[in-house]
């Protein structure tokens, strides 16, 4: 049976994650099989395992650290919001449906064999699980059936390590009061207290420390600085996306409202003098070297987002003169058309009016065949930017895989990227209509056959071109972010060498060993590991 202990914090964005991921690296640096484990995560960042399953990205990048391959069964509930009042429900690996806050609430507590089964079975392959909590232990509103934080520390027995955000303030009353709010056997779960994202000389804080341990009588495991990394964090709290920063090379990702999957854009961030930016509005965008549309869990009410606020016709005046590259969702809204005939993102969504004349100026065909289209699908078409020549249809059924491939004969700004190899995954719920041309053509090539994505080039080359694919992580592997970011400081006419080279993989793995060479520095790992020994001995 493996050892078992769980992170949990004073509220979301703490430091869990980042705190799980280092002690698997410890644990598997010191000889032991590592699994990270969170029963239910609530995130837009997801990924898709060997198997077609779809988890969330934070607990891949904890499998990472630990140095084994991502599995279901180490987030079996990921919930995807698809507005401020819902969510996509996700059970090991399979889409369950759509289901409102209130509702699932109600349900939640069905899953619990669920979460005992994948645990159980993650126990097989592991020495050591390393658990990881939601939000705060302390939050009254859902303590009643509760199946992420102390809820589950019960379930299986696990020893707890708290963690609070010194960076944020109030570090002591985070503390001391989510020690207050717990039950008397919760609390006792509690063994050791973390403050996180310290900045400045430790000695200054000591008293505060020996305050937290007198009155909160848990001792303080350790006090961790803040450490600049470059590793994947979980949601759209990341403060990565409030960098405003303009490098010598700048590149601007629209921060859609369900923006999802922003990762693809990380492998940049490790490159000297270029900005990733992500904006909301006309006023941030700037005049970017580049535009990236990342992925989106709601791609119409995104794309009418855009419209709304401007930075659809800011963007579109921008590909004249810069490369436009969308990503999934993306990719989806540079083209002509969407449609959602099967209500995959609005169940209630309004049904207008068929005016022939108007169908044929949204969706650019003749206005019988518009008509007889969407008498059968049901749905108008939603208008997209127009800067590729694709029509996607939204299907009920979810696009789950691995994959790899090569560019094809790409032309243009970076006609350099043609032949490389690369490797992703696809998740998506539309099928794309591709219609290729003098100007437009496959951006890439799939080992499976298929081909994906376009490039456009407009007559002439007068302008870098338009780019999409449905790949997520298309640009990590190899030297194909260094290539795209030198294309476009040869456009600017800049000089820029990178001084980060090699594969974005292995400075991942560079990256995971500072963070544990930093815990190991900062916590009582004697004191962690006695943590662990004891737990569940009786079991």
């Amino acid at each position: 049976m493996a050892k078992v202990i769980m992170v949990q914090g004073t509220m979301s964005n703490a430091g869990k994650s980042l705190i799980v991921a280092g002690l698997c690296r410890i644990f598997a640096q010191d000889g032991y099989r590592v699994a990270p484990f969170k029963s239910q995560n609530m995130a837009l960042n997801s990924y898709i395992t060997e198997d077609g399953l779809e988890m969330g990205r934070a607990q891949v990048m904890q499998a990472e650290a630990a140095g084994v391959k991502p599995s279901v069964l180490m987030n079996p509930i990921l919930l995807k919001p698809t507005n401020d009042v819902g969510s996509q429900v996700i059970v090991k690996g399979e889409v369950l449906g759509n289901m409102r806050a209130r509702d699932y609430f109600a349900y939640k507590k069905k899953l619990v064999p669920t979460i005992c089964e994948a645990f159980s079975e993650l126990e097989k392959q592991a020495d050591i699980i390393v658990m990881e909590g939601a939000g705060s232990p302390a939050e009254i509103n859902l303590k009643s059936d509760d199946i992420v934080n102390m809820g589950l520390a019960k379930l299986v027995d696990a020893p707890v390590l708290l963690v609070g955000d010194i960076d944020r303030g109030g570090v002591f009353a985070q503390l001391l009061g989510t020690l207050m709010l717990l039950e008397e056997d919760e609390k006792a779960r509690v063994k050791g207290l973390i403050i996180n994202k310290f900045r400045g000389d430790k000695t200054i804080l000591d008293p505060g420390v020996e305050m937290l341990e007198e009155r909160g009588g848990v001792k303080v495991a350790g006090v961790v600085p803040y450490m600049h990394l470059s590793i994947e964090d979980e949601d759209s709290l990341s403060g990565q996306l409030d960098n405003h920063d303009v490098g010598v090379i700048d590149l601007a990702v629209i921060r859609f409202p369900r923006i999802s999957n922003f990762t693809d854009f990380n492998v940049f961030e490790r490159l000297e003098d270029v900005s990733v930016r992500y904006v909301s509005s006309v006023q941030e965008l700037g005049q970017p070297d580049m535009i990236f549309l990342p992925g989106s869990k709601n791609t119409m009410g995104d794309l009418r987002w855009m419209r709304q606020n401007g930075l659809e016709a800011a963007v579109k005046k921008l590909a004249a003169h810069i490369p436009v590259w969308g990503i999934c969702g993306g990719y989806q809204m540079l083209g002509r058309t969407i449609s959602d005939p099967h209500g995959v993102e609005n169940e209630n969504s309004l049904r207008e009016p068929l005016y022939p004349a108007h169908c044929e100026a949204i969706s650019h065909e003749p206005d019988t065949i518009a008509v007889e289209r969407i008498k059968r699908d049901g749905a108008l078409p939603l208008r997209g930017m127009e800067l590729i020549d694709t029509d996607t249809t939204l299907m009920p059924e979810k696009m789950r895989t691995q994959t790899r491939g090569k560019f094809e004969n790409v032309t243009g700004i970076f006609s350099t990227l043609s032949g490389l190899e690369f490797s992703g995954y696809e998740i998506h719920m539309g099928k794309t209509t591709v219609s290729t041309g003098e100007h437009q053509t496959p951006l890439v090539q799939l080992a499976d056959g298929r081909t994906d994505g376009v490039q456009r080039m407009e007559k002439g080359g007068e302008a870098p071109g338009v780019y999409g694919s449905y790949v997520h992580g298309i640009f990590d592997d190899g030297d194909i972010a260094v290539r795209i970011v030198q294309a476009l400081a040869d456009k600017k006419r800049v000089s820029w060498k990178p001084e980060a080279g090699g594969d974005y993989h292995a400075f991942k793995e560079q990256q995971y060993d500072k963070l544990a060479q930093g815990l190991r520095e900062h916590l009582d790992m004697e004191y962690v590991y006695s943590i662990l020994q004891e737990s569940r001995i009786s079991s």
